[in-house]
């Protein structure tokens, strides 16, 4: 999710760093700094804000020194502040870290417990506290970070300095990416490429648990173990249409990696950081100049029902959105295939609430479903990801994607960002209510902060699925499976495959499958399931053993490590640990790029797909 740029060599440190930050803006992020060598010792500026602040800093003292590291970062662990923006610096050693370190609470007791002294609230700062102790008996950083990686749980990224070791720096990554650009007498270091681009093409993709030290002298690779790693480089060929995609082969696929920004956005506009709760309050602004009424937020505390209508992608986004709602808020919650609802002569209570989504704001069937609703009476309620369009002018609440610009036909961002957003408007409504906290809202919400760095370790699947995808094309079919939440996210996996690789896939709940579906397993059929450690899981295993016994060939994702879908799975994929209502939004990144890859290795155009078009504004 965050930036990391490092850099060292003969260049303006300086100005290579803030460069590098500012081709990964795109990611999102609340706060940025640097670290520069100078006069013995790193040099740390910080600013919470966009990187303007910080470069005001800088005019102002700018250090001067052979090497550095910078970041971007967006707040998962402490609310973005100066004395939680990185890099962090611990008795000479800086680091900056994208990612989430799972165990960092129970370590951070354990160094609390031996005298540390913590100056912020991150779980980064953690790992700077144990590298630094690990210097103590080492002195060499590269042996500290080996000695480290033992401790360390999660997924992360990380670059790190020392004071006493200057002309060194040290790299290592579990999940999140990490690049190593190799120039003429100069080292860099980058979460994307496009950090370095404009000064070397030559890079090494950093693989899971390796470590790289980068000297003066060039690089060197190890295993998590310390022993030595051959790697080869890679040189970057860009085209302009490829500069476009920044470097993706198409836009759908560089569209799933802008994921976890998109779903930061979302969170920027809708949380206050300072309490931790969901404000909804630019809900009644309304779009551009209009005479409309608003939606005030205080209208939806005492509805009797909502409607969520929606159409495609956005339908499953809808389904989603009904389990959260009706768990949290308590409020009855109908969904409904827009192209259906607006012609089956629907009852509409009074003190009812109708909310239409459709990326495009222009989706013909979904509009003429809010006419119906406002002529009938009923308050309404709009998410778009385009402001201004006909359904955001014609709503009385407007709610937004935030996704930004999406090309490929079959959506992603704007699908998962729709996720992201009704997790919010359940927290809200239930708030509303009474029937949350503000203590558990305040917990919800830490956890959806939580999802962009953990998005960040699951897009490392990229790879699996492009090999995979040369075994996978081969079935004849492919039946998705999930329970709870994770049953629209089944759904939306099937229709990923149905767009882009043009192959029967069904998507079901998984306790239907003694319904019928039982009768289409075979060992020429693989069996999508998700399965994360939530309250259906005992019912999910359950049914995916019924699969397994008729010779289905198993795919399974799920929690952290799972020995019984190990067992039970051709493929196991781990997902991090998540609170129930933010699992689905991990679970849809696996389903995306399977559908991708098979799609790509096939040979079909990826981001636009036969028959289909972005935005269905006819019947």
């Amino acid at each position: 999710m965050c930036g990391i740029v490092g850099y060292l060599g003969e260049k303006s440190t300086v100005d290579v760093l803030i460069n590098g930050l500012k081709k990964l803006e795109y990611r999102g992020y609340d706060s940025s700094g640097i670290a520069v060598f100078e006069k013995n010792e790193f040099k740390v500026m910080r600013a919470q804000g966009k990187l303007v602040q910080l470069e005001e800093k800088i005019k102002s003292n700018k250090p001067v020194g052979p090497v550095g590291i910078a970041h971007t970062r967006w707040a998962t662990h402490g609310v973005p502040s100066e004395k939680n923006a990185h890099p962090h610096k611990v008795d000479g050693v800086c680091l900056v870290h994208n990612g989430i370190i799972e165990n960092y609470s129970e370590l951070k007791q354990e160094l609390l417990a031996l005298g540390a002294e913590f100056s912020s609230d991150t779980d980064s700062e953690v790992v700077a506290h144990l590298i630094a102790r690990e210097l103590k008996k080492t002195l060499q950083l590269r042996q500290a970070v080996h000695e480290v990686l033992k401790k360390i749980q999660g997924a992360y990224a990380i670059l790190v300095v020392w004071d006493q070791q200057p002309q060194t720096m040290v790299a290592f990554k579990n999940g999140p990416p990490l690049i190593v650009g190799i120039g003429q007498g100069e080292m860099f270091v980058g979460s994307d490429v496009q950090a370095m681009l404009q000064y070397t093409k030559s890079v090494v993709y950093l693989e899971d648990n390796e470590v790289a030290e980068m000297t003066e002298k060039g690089v060197h690779f190890y295993s998590a173990l310390g022993e030595v790693v051959q790697k080869s480089t890679s040189h970057i060929e860009w085209s302009t249409a490829q500069a476009e995609k920044m470097g993706f082969k198409h836009y759908m696929l560089k569209e799933i990696f802008e994921q976890p920004k998109a779903v930061s956005s979302v969170l920027e506009q809708y949380i206050d950081l300072a309490t931790l709760s969901v404000n909804f309050d630019k809900m009644s602004e309304a779009p551009l100049k209009t005479a409309i009424e608003t939606l005030q937020p205080s209208e939806l505390k005492n509805l009797d029902r909502i409607f969520i209508i929606a159409c495609g992608t956005s339908f499953y986004a809808s389904m989603y959105a009904e389990y959260l709602i009706e768990k949290l808020a308590g409020v009855p919650v109908e969904v409904d295939v827009a192209s259906e609802f607006r012609y089956r002569e629907p009852v509409i209570p009074a003190n009812s609430l109708v909310m239409v989504i459709s990326q495009s704001g222009e989706t013909a069937d979904t509009l003429a479903v809010l006419r119906m609703a406002k002529e009938r009476g009923a308050k309404t309620l709009s998410l778009t990801n385009t402001k201004g369009s006909t359904i955001d002018r014609e709503s009385r609440g407007h709610l937004y994607m935030h996704a930004g610009v999406e090309i490929g036909v079959a959506s992603t961002k704007a699908f998962i960002s729709t996720l992201t957003v009704v997790n919010l408007l359940a927290i809200f409504l239930a708030r509303l209510r009474g029937s949350m906290t503000h203590e558990q809202e305040q917990s919800y919400v830490q956890n959806l902060l939580a999802l962009p760095s953990q998005m960040e370790a699951v897009l490392s699947y990229d790879k699996f699925f492009a090999k995979a995808s040369s075994v996978f094309k081969a079935y004849r079919g492919f039946l998705y499976l999930g329970r709870g939440i994770n049953y629209p996210i089944a759904m939306e996996g099937a229709l990923k495959l149905k767009e882009l690789a043009y192959m029967h896939a069904e998507g079901y709940a998984a306790g239907e499958m003694k319904h019928g579906p039982l009768a289409l397993i075979d060992s020429t059929m693989l069996v999508v399931v998700i399965c994360p450690k939530d309250a259906h899981y005992e019912k999910t295993l359950s049914n995916l053993q019924e699969a397994k016994a008729r010779g289905g060939v198993i795919v399974s994702i799920g929690t952290g490590e799972d020995k019984n879908l190990k067992e039970m799975s051709r493929e196991y994929l781990s997902l991090p640990k998540s609170d129930w209502m933010a699992s689905g939004i991990l679970s849809v990144i696996p389903v995306q790029l399977l559908a991708y890859h098979v799609a790509n290795i096939m040979g079909y155009d990826v981001d636009q797909p036969r028959n289909l078009a972005k935005s269905v504004t006819v019947e």
